[in-house]
């Protein structure tokens, strides 16, 4: 068997599309999982490229839903999104070597604005929404502001309910852990 196939590998997966399919239900504008699943991801996966590919993946597939159901799960522009969240996903590599509940907060924190700061610039870039000018950058974040509060709360609660609730499964599942050689 594949060492990278096991029980906390199939399940760490099955909890980012669950999380990822999470973004079909109603929800708050930007109460989302997307920052959680990046970190998670990161975090979590004992292999550098799953912890990119996996949660990109995820969504892509949660994308490909919301197109399908909804009309709206491409637009142009996306891209940038994606590129925050594999930079997301790096963070998550970082955090990996100190997992707390202060350090997942942290983290939460600081991706949330950072993708405040990603997404709202490329939607200024490439979009016609906005003039191409340091003044209309500057509406672009100001007009963005409402929908952050929505964005920093889900990434708060959702990165909480991940990592919080992977730690409680491994405590009452000791399979579900990794090994400590395989975090270095």
């Amino acid at each position: 068997m594949n060492k990278f196939l096991t029980p906390r590998f199939y399940t760490v997966c099955a909890i980012l599309l669950l999380a990822a399919l999470s973004r079909l239900l109603p929800h708050p504008d930007n109460f989302t999982p997307i920052t959680a699943l990046a970190l998670f991801g990161g975090a979590t996966f004992s292999r550098k490229s799953l912890a990119f590919l996996l949660p990109l993946g995820a969504m892509f597939i949660s994308d490909i839903a919301m197109e399908m159901l909804y009309g709206y799960g491409f637009y142009p522009g996306m891209w940038v999104n994606y590129l925050a969240f594999l930079s997301i996903a790096g963070m998550g590599l970082l955090l990996r070597r100190n997992i707390s509940a202060v350090a997942v907060v942290g983290a939460a924190a600081g991706a949330s604005v950072w993708f405040y700061l990603l997404s709202n610039f490329g939607v200024w870039a490439t979009t016609s929404m906005y003039p191409h000018t340091l003044a209309g950058l500057s509406i672009c974040y100001g007009n963005a502001i409402p929908f952050f509060q929505w964005t920093f709360v889900g990434d708060l609660a959702y990165s909480t309910l991940l990592f919080g609730g992977f730690a409680l499964a491994q405590r009452a599942f000791p399979v579900l852990s990794e090994p400590t050689a395989a975090r270095a």
